[in-house]
């Protein structure tokens, strides 16, 4: 193979770690015991990484009192608490395979996760938003108000018998997560630390559900080694250090805040910051400031909805120094602004999915602006990509095709799917991402769009990503989207969703004048469509899906064409 090709492989003098995750945080937890490991703002919490391994020892001792076992399955479904960060580092510890339940889901769909990975447990907060979980799970599990508690047996939730609470309040057939949170005694610490010992790393402990955009969600299954590394690898990349404090805003279910946020910082003592239960961007403002954190972590549009805010000139951020954006593609113009106003010289970005634990390509922090602003760096360490184009040859650098990653931090599997597994995990270790993308003869990466996404107007290949990049200069744009609509002429036509800045109005015509003579008359969007918000899932991710369907819907467009 010429050295001309689209593959590349992280090479590094770093080793993995070839350790467990609760026997690497108990080293941790020794080596920076007097550090601030968790500041909990909404909560009022303060911990040590010594106070954090004293509260995480007795929940774990308080699992498996209950008589969980290793490889069994324990739901959490909450915003970011302290509760959040205990569990996933006490299931560690104890061997449970932690289940993230994503805090948007309604009654079907926590009913779904449950039942598809067999939870013997669940922890849930109360409510959040306007969710009401206690609610939804009485609901389809009504014989928790006769149940003795841990003994729970449900018609709808077969495997489900342990329900734990947050919060002070009783609920009938529930434990508090106080109740787990006794001091343990001698022998059962004596137990936890024999039983760390027997742990493998290659064991799983984690299943996050992946959204799809048709079919059920899939249980994307991580181990001990997939999460903890590539949180390591992660905060190598932006320096982080036992000196970093990380404001975490984004979502503990998801990678983002558990492994690239938790996982990152317990790797290199550095302090793990939560703002408020969900993102909020005045309360992720006033934490920056006053918590003096040195990075931030967001999706676009959280970095977007900081800087826009009214208050904004107000907030001391010099502290900030680094961070990552990631979960979607970045507007390059945010991007200058992000380095320009908050002070993030040296904010990286970060690409992956939830199967690969996620990361697999992140910016460096001294990499030229150009590249932070037009790529997603280069590769992980002892990670390997190639681009590959419809019948899976390689392609040449900078030439367009399907991203594969392989190495340590691919998935152990969907949980009971063979077949789905399958299909995104090749005979050789390949995980096919969907993602089209490509590589340049230094190894730059660029996510051109989803394979799925990229429309095809008239034979012409357009990438909804190249459109919005050209929008995004438009003054009065705040945010835009790009997607491709059933056309009888051309087979598929574009369709933009703009949000206007503040107190802006726009019209069609101005869209179409701005792009006139800029870009090639079959990239110019034919519809247009202003909007106050996108439809997205809780982690960011803008559900591309769902707008095609309201334009099909408005428009009166069919799909057969499409055919």
């Amino acid at each position: 193979m010429s050295n001309d090709s689209s593959y590349v492989h992280g090479a590094s003098s770093k080793p993995l770690i070839g350790a467990t995750i609760g026997r690497f945080f108990d080293a941790a937890c020794a080596r920076h015991r007097d550090n601030e490991a968790l500041v909990v703002r909404h909560q009022n919490v303060r911990l040590t990484y010594g106070e954090l391994r004293r509260q995480v020892d007795a929940l774990a001792c308080g699992l498996m009192r209950l008589g969980l076992k290793p490889g069994e399955r324990i739901g959490i479904w909450s915003p970011n608490t302290l509760e959040w960060a205990l569990t996933q580092f006490a299931t560690a510890k104890a061997g449970l395979i932690l289940v993230n339940i994503n805090p948007a889901y309604r009654r079907a769909e926590l009913e779904y996760a449950l039942n598809k990975v067999g939870c013997r447990a669940l922890i849930l907060a109360p409510s959040f938003k306007s969710s009401d979980y206690l609610l939804m799970l009485t609901d389809l599990a009504p014989e928790l108000a006769r149940a003795r508690v841990g003994e729970l047996h449900a018609a709808k939730l077969q495997t489900l018998q342990i329900v734990v609470r947050l919060g002070s309040e009783r609920t009938a057939g529930m434990f508090n997560f106080a109740d787990l949170m006794t001091e343990p005694d001698r022998q059962q610490l004596d137990a936890l630390q024999s039983l760390g010992d027997r742990l493998q790393f290659d064991e799983p402990i984690n299943i996050q559900f992946t959204s799809g955009t048709t079919g059920n969600p899939k249980g994307a299954t991580l181990s001990h080694h997939n999460i903890l590394n590539n949180g390591y690898f992660v905060g190598e990349a932006i320096r982080l250090s036992d000196n970093d404090r990380l404001a975490i805003p984004v979502p503990l279910y998801h990678c983002f805040g558990m492994v690239m946020g938790n996982l990152g910082c317990l790797t290199h003592g550095a302090t793990m910051i939560y703002p408020s239960e969900g993102f909020d961007p005045l309360a992720t403002l006033q934490t920056m400031a006053e918590e003096k954190c040195t990075a931030m972590y967001g999706v676009p549009t959280m970095f977007i909805a900081v800087l826009d805010h009214p208050d904004f000139a107000s907030y001391d951020l010099s502290a900030l120094r680094t961070g990552i954006m990631a979960g979607s593609p970045c507007p390059i113009e945010v991007m200058k602004r992000v380095i320009s106003q908050m002070n993030m010289a040296e904010v990286t970005i970060a690409y992956g999915m939830t199967e690969t634990s996620p990361v697999s390509f992140q910016s460096g922090t001294d990499d030229p602006l150009a590249r932070r602003v037009s790529t997603v760096g280069r590769i992980h360490p002892h990670v390997e990509v190639k681009i590959v184009d419809s019948e899976g040859r390689i392609v040449a650098h900078g030439e367009t095709g399907e991203l594969l990653t392989r190495g340590y931090s691919v998935m152990l599997g969907y949980w009971d799917d063979a077949e789905k597994t399958r299909d995104a995990v090749d005979a050789a270790g390949w995980m096919h991402t969907g993602d089209l993308a490509t590589i340049d003869a230094e190894g730059y990466c660029n996510i051109v769009g989803r394979l799925k996404d990229m429309v095809i107007r008239g034979g012409e290949n357009v990438y909804p990503r190249e459109v919005e990049e050209f929008l995004y200069r438009h003054p009065k744009i705040r945010d835009v989207q790009v997607i491709g609509v059933p056309d009888h002429k051309y087979g598929e036509e574009l369709c933009a969703w703009i949000i206007p800045r503040d107190g802006e109005k726009l019209t069609d015509q101005e869209i179409r004048d701005f792009c006139q003579g800029q870009i090639a008359h079959y990239k110019i969007p034919r519809y247009i469509k202003f909007v106050e918000a996108f439809p997205m899932t809780i982690t960011g991710k803008i559900q591309k899906f769902l707008m095609r369907k309201i334009m099909k819907d408005e428009l009166k467009l069919d799909d057969e064409i499409h055919a």
